[in-house]
């Protein structure tokens, strides 16, 4: 079975249904407004975004979208407000019927901003002591 390498995350959107593909972009553009600094890249094959780390990724399945979060602490940690959608360790899941409303989107990202960048202080400040 030949494997198709994807580039940058157009190129993985074209390859989805209008429907789909509809939906995906304007979950983009939430994370692109929200994370304005973030850089697009594919990772593990799918759309992703990096910001001081790994930011979110998402990614279309065959009966479901998915946006992962990248940590099962922030599912957890927004069981009620998830509580509509599939979720598991690091993965909501939601459909082309039931996309994820922007300010969701917005909050997690928020969220997985500020635990990359506290994440990136921690990192800095061990590396102060062992000097």
């Amino acid at each position: 079975m030949d494997t198709i390498k994807i580039n940058n995350i157009d190129e993985y959107l074209s390859l989805q249904s209008e429907k789909i593909r509809l939906v995906l972009e304007e979950l983009r553009q939430i994370i692109r407004d929200t994370a304005p600094e973030a850089e697009e890249v594919i990772s593990y094959g799918i759309p992703a975004y990096k910001y001081k780390g790994m930011l979110v990724y998402f990614a279309a399945y065959k009966k479901h979208c998915s946006l992962f979060g990248g940590t099962g602490g922030l599912t957890e940690q927004m069981k009620e407000e998830l509580k509509d959608y599939k979720t598991s360790k690091g993965t909501i899941q939601f459909t082309v019927e039931k996309p994820l409303p922007k300010e969701l989107v917005e909050k997690i990202v928020k969220i997985r901003m500020k635990q990359n960048e506290e994440k990136q202080v921690a990192k800095n400040q061990k590396k102060l002591t062992k000097k």
